[in-house]
């Protein structure tokens, strides 16, 4: 949603900007004139605001609901204010400078910052994704009768489950029979397999290699390796850094100064 808001945004802005009489000036040019070019910077400046200012008056109004404030709420006043401002002085109730390339500029600027944010959020839940498929949807659980096709979230500790060639391991555990090598580069890292023995601890969906392996479970479902690492990026995803909330803080402030220059 934000990326298509931009582009779109973006190109209505580009004639509010060079039809701008501040930028004609600063820059030294003349844009072309006909019946109506007045009205070029207004018109396109105020599809800009109802197409992508909506965005930031329902953030705003979520943050002012929850009586806290930021980037949003200053976003949307200086938004608002600037629309309503360039309106007076457009029907000749004020002399001044409407705020027309202003206005559309930053709402285009804002609507790119929050698709790059957007983007990096669901690369993130992506990444959450590809972690969840690595877990195998079946184990095969060795019992007193022989083998059994159990599904993975049946498993409990102590189970003991036969792991062939190539299959993945459904659940951490250590190794009570066999040898082989595990690929467990998708979890730690380690470009190499690594040799596990008897006795040595594997860790749920890593990939077994060329030998069958009797794995006794010590660690299933919430309380696997692989669901801690899915719980830290989930939470590194919510939670904010400390340069964020100092940005809070400051919109908040700015804000505030904002109103009380108004009042």
């Amino acid at each position: 949603m934000f990326r298509d808001k931009f582009w779109l945004s973006l190109v209505l802005t580009v004639p509010v900007v060079f039809w701008s009489a501040h930028d004609q000036e600063l820059l030294n040019y003349k844009a072309p004139e006909f019946p109506g070019s007045a009205w070029v910077a207004p018109i396109l400046a105020t599809a800009v605001f109802f197409y992508g200012g909506p965005v930031f008056l329902c953030g705003a109004w979520r943050e002012l609901r929850e009586r806290l404030p930021g980037m949003m709420t200053l976003i949307s006043l200086a938004i608002a204010v600037a629309f309503l401002f360039s309106w007076v002085v457009q029907f000749g109730l004020l002399r001044a400078d409407a705020l027309w390339w202003e206005l559309a500029s930053l709402v285009t600027i804002m609507l790119l910052g929050h698709w790059i944010e957007m983007r990096s959020i669901g690369q993130a839940q992506g990444a959450l994704q590809e972690l969840a498929k690595l877990l195998p949807d079946v184990a095969t659980r060795i019992t007193d009768g022989g083998e059994e096709q159990v599904a993975v979230g049946d498993l409990q500790n102590g189970d003991l489950v036969l792991v062939r060639p190539g299959e993945r391991i459904p659940a951490d555990g250590l190794v009570r029979k066999g040898e082989s090598d595990i690929n467990e580069a998708m979890i730690t890292g380690e470009s190499r397999p690594l040799k596990k023995k008897e006795g040595d601890e594997v860790i749920a969906a890593a990939t077994n290699g060329a030998g069958s392996l009797r794995v006794e479970v010590t660690g299933t479902g919430e309380h696997t390796k692989l669901s801690g690492i899915m719980r830290l990026v989930a939470d590194a995803q919510k939670s904010k850094s400390r340069a964020q909330h100092l940005a809070d803080r400051a919109a908040r402030v700015l804000t505030g100064v904002a109103l009380a220059s108004v009042c």
